[in-house]
């Protein structure tokens, strides 16, 4: 198993499960809330036919990773996914953020700068900025919404999860993948500590990626679905892909949050276009 060390809590190692597969340009899949590194499975195979390094890992909390208590927040979410690109020495890497991931995408570039990142994808991205403000009025999501998640998530996880997973790959017709894949889904979601799973409600609601945006020096594709129940793409990718100049946007018809799994032909279609560039 794929490890490396990215901190310490309580006198015991925080470390990081990884896989990488292939040879070629590296991209990093960084994976949303409350999934996991498993999440990108219909990624892999076509990346690496193409000619790709596919490197998944799971964030603190998630997956195979440690259960931390603390760090779920963005800046050493970010701080992380440093220490992963700076102990496996990786160069002229893509980055592509699916969700909550799009955020740790964001503020990594706003922080570290581009130095080891060619591009960036910005998937069903939770970006630029959720919270709903005085200041930011177009957020969409308020204290009622983050505080009836995580009430939620406080009362029975697995049921929320449950239900979510259901919102996540649905659109205004229903359920966009097979009840397995829903379930699959549900599966990975529930490795997840239930620190994790409470904590990154607050994070990926509450913080602001605008700054970040800004700072976006690099070729940036925006994939999203328009039928996205969960960011919905008026809030999120329409924003982005204005906040971040230059930037490229496809948006999927009919696609719910999971666009990786539930459109994988057309997302995977338009990774592999902007990759080939």
């Amino acid at each position: 198993m794929a490890r490396i060390t990215v901190g310490h809590e309580n006198g015991a190692p925080v470390e990081i499960h990884y896989e990488m597969h292939g040879q070629g340009a590296p991209v990093v899949l960084i994976h949303g809330w409350p999934l996991n590194g498993r999440s990108w499975e219909m990624q892999i195979a076509p990346l690496v036919a193409a000619g790709h390094q596919a490197i998944t890992y799971d964030r603190r909390g998630f997956g195979l990773s440690t259960p931390a208590w603390e760090g779920h927040d963005f800046d050493t979410a970010a701080a992380d996914l440093d220490s992963l690109m700076a102990q496996l020495d990786l160069s002229d890497v893509t980055l592509v953020g699916f969700s909550a991931g799009g955020g740790v995408a964001a503020r990594y570039l706003g922080t570290y700068g581009t130095d080891r990142v060619a591009k960036a994808v910005l998937a069903s991205a939770v970006t630029p900025y959720l919270y709903a403000t005085e200041g930011n009025p177009g957020g969409g999501l308020d204290d009622a919404t983050i505080g009836h998640f995580e009430a939620g998530i406080a009362a029975d996880r697995a049921d929320f999860v449950d239900h979510f997973l259901t919102m996540f790959y649905s659109n205004a017709d229903g359920l966009t993948v097979s009840e397995a894949q829903r379930a699959y889904g549900r599966d990975l979601a529930n490795e997840a500590s239930p620190r994790a799973t409470l904590a990154g409600v607050s994070a990926f609601g509450r913080t602001d990626f605008r700054a970040d945006l800004e700072k976006l020096a690099v070729p940036t594709l925006i994939v999203h679905g328009d039928a996205d129940q969960v960011v919905p793409f008026s809030i999120s990718g329409r924003r982005s892909a204005e906040a971040v100049r230059g930037s490229e946007l496809v948006v999927i018809d009919g696609g719910p949050h999971g666009i990786n799994v539930s459109h994988s032909e057309q997302f995977n279609a338009a990774l592999l276009t902007f990759l080939a560039r």
